[in-house]
């Protein structure tokens, strides 16, 4: 039987040594990770299939302040509700728009309203400025169980104005099965239901300017000699707050039908409120307003969806409300928006990536 023997110009196969991969530099590094980071499990979130998305969107604005001192009486008030419509346009997760509010075209020139928010995977942003007008209603007031108040309620009264601007920054923990953009956002849809915790920071300034003079002078106008005595009445009162807190919720997106979602979420924050204050009368010092103070916040979110990747459809609700409490003057502050939307998708990633090789 004739043999070979392998010859010495032939390289032995264990002799061959593979070739190092290339280095990577540090943003190609940066970018794996965000990106492995960024990963979805495509069971429970199918990625969006379109580069490009236009919308017609219906935003009605809701406002309440509520206010007690340290006697107990208290006042409500609450502005006209805001009604604005606007067309968005927007490329993948960047979505921009214009709305215009029908409900105050006259009597809203003092009123100015801003939210943006950002909902990815894993981080949600949320920023808004809240400047209101002077078209407020006084919905409840309370002077004392001797006083009858009731023709008060309804009345347009301009003696208070405030203002609300904050960020709202939070981490979505089941970022690889739970999807915030699903239900408020569109850029993706979520197939199985899911839910994940919450975590957030948040900062926000509040001013807020209460003339109990004007209210005094409206009483006495619609209430003659019912009205209640000055000392029986609130007091005027300018309060300038910073509210820092830490957040923690939870989040659920409810699959109940094939292209359907029920999405909501709360978070409870705890803040810590340093405020200064000026008080009109001599008789009352604000100094005792410079104060380390904590007090419970929320937030809630809601959304309905319908979504079939180029046609959706729906309704969101968002919620803030924010509590300031002292033993001379308490407050709280809640206000939201309920959007109602339509719109369609097109430009196909996917033919766009295969154009491209």
């Amino acid at each position: 039987m004739e043999t070979f023997a392998q010859s010495d110009s032939i390289p032995r196969l264990d002799s061959i040594q593979t070739p190092p991969a290339p280095k990577m530099s540090f943003w190609e590094k940066a970018y794996e990770v965000v990106k492995e980071f960024s990963r979805v499990d495509s069971n429970y979130i199918e990625d969006q299939r379109y580069n490009y998305t236009v919308m017609l969107q219906n935003t009605n604005t809701y406002e309440s302040y509520w206010f007690k001192d340290e006697r107990g009486n208290s006042i409500r008030l609450t502005p006209k509700l805001s009604t604005k419509f606007g067309p968005y346009v927007g490329w993948r997760w960047i979505v921009l728009g214009y709305t215009i509010d029908f409900s105050h075209l006259s009597d809203g020139k003092n009123k100015q309203d801003f939210d943006f928010s950002i909902y990815s995977n894993q981080v949600g942003i949320d920023i808004h400025y809240r400047k209101t007008g002077n078209n407020y209603k006084i919905r409840s007031l309370y002077l004392g169980e001797d006083v009858n108040t009731d023709v008060m309620e309804d009345l347009e009264f301009d003696g208070f104005e405030a203002s609300i601007k904050g960020l709202n920054v939070y981490y979505i923990f089941n970022h690889k099965k739970f999807s915030y953009p699903a239900a408020f956002s569109q850029s993706t849809c979520q197939r199985k239901s899911a839910g994940s915790y919450l975590m957030g920071f948040s900062y926000t300034r509040h001013n807020i300017n209460l003339d109990a003079k004007r209210l005094m002078t409206l009483i006495n106008e619609r209430m003659g000699l019912e009205a209640p005595p000055e000392e029986q009445m609130l007091q005027s009162a300018t309060v300038n707050y910073t509210d820092i807190s830490i957040s923690a919720g939870y989040a659920y997106n409810w699959v109940f039908a094939r292209d359907w979602l029920f999405g909501a979420s709360l978070s409870l924050a705890l803040g810590n409120k340093r405020s200064v204050g000026e008080k009109e009368y001599k008789r009352f010092s604000f100094r005792d307003f410079s104060f380390n103070s904590l007090n419970i916040d929320g937030i809630g979110r809601f959304g309905i969806v319908w979504n079939n990747t180029k046609y959706y459809a729906g309704m969101s609700a968002i919620l803030h409300t924010y509590n300031y409490s002292k033993s001379q003057f308490s407050t709280n502050s809640t206000f939201g928006n309920l959007n109602i939307y339509f719109g369609f998708n097109f430009g196909n990633r996917h033919r766009t990536h295969k154009k491209k090789k």
